[in-house]
């Protein structure tokens, strides 16, 4: 069984220069979640990761034929939707709710068609208040939102599993500062990144 990790930043975490290995997983949660399947069920599962830091969903669906339909996952695990926010804070080229809903449900649907069998679980994006975020904090949290809930809406209208985690770490910021699980209130630490692996695991062991 192949999967494949789809995201920016929080799912690349050092697989780009790992090694100079395309196939790096990288060493965030896809690392973890390879690790944790690989000990229970050895030769069972392929996992690749092709998360690009910088990513937004536009940059996702530009290369979603090379990254995604010629590799031919069994499972598409995809995380993404900050830096459509964040980018628009730092240089204005952010993606809108709107658009970005447009071209993450073209990228659900054209990649249903390709792979008819493919199962995919999509992934809220999330923010704390941190360093990166406290600035610009309340646009910075209502536009991640409005994210999620467009991630959420995806998921149930093309039948695909979504994956909640904002709750998760707001949850998480209750026991420990909120830069203790995103370091920046974007990027997780370890102990952010073992938060993800786990909630990825149940869910993906309960399809």
């Amino acid at each position: 069984m192949k999967i494949l990790f789809q995201g920016d930043s929080i799912t690349d975490v050092g697989r780009n220069t790992n090694n100079g290995s395309l196939n790096s997983i990288g060493q965030g949660y896809p690392c973890l979640i390879a690790s944790r399947l690989g000990a229970d069920e050895p030769e069972t599962y392929e996992f690749v990761n092709r998360g690009i830091s910088g990513n937004r969903i536009v940059d996702v669906y530009a290369r979603i034929k090379a990254d995604c339909w010629n590799l031919a996952p069994d499972l598409l695990s995809i995380l993404i939707g900050v830096n459509d926010v964040w980018h628009e804070f730092g240089g204005k080229n952010g993606v809108d709710a709107k658009r970005f809903y447009n071209v993450y449900k073209m990228l659900v649907t054209d990649t249903l068609e390709k792979l008819p069998d493919i199962r995919m679980i999509l992934m809220e994006p999330f923010v704390l208040k941190a360093s990166a975020t406290e600035g610009l904090w309340d646009e910075f949290r209502s536009e991640t939102e409005k994210r999620a809930e467009a991630v959420r809406r995806i998921a149930e209208e093309c039948s695909q599993t979504f994956l909640p985690l904002q709750k998760m770490f707001d949850e998480a910021a209750l026991r420990a500062p909120a830069s203790f699980w995103l370091g920046d209130g974007v990027h997780p630490t370890n102990a952010g990144h073992q938060l993800i692996a786990d909630a990825w695991i149940r869910t993906f062991r309960a399809l």
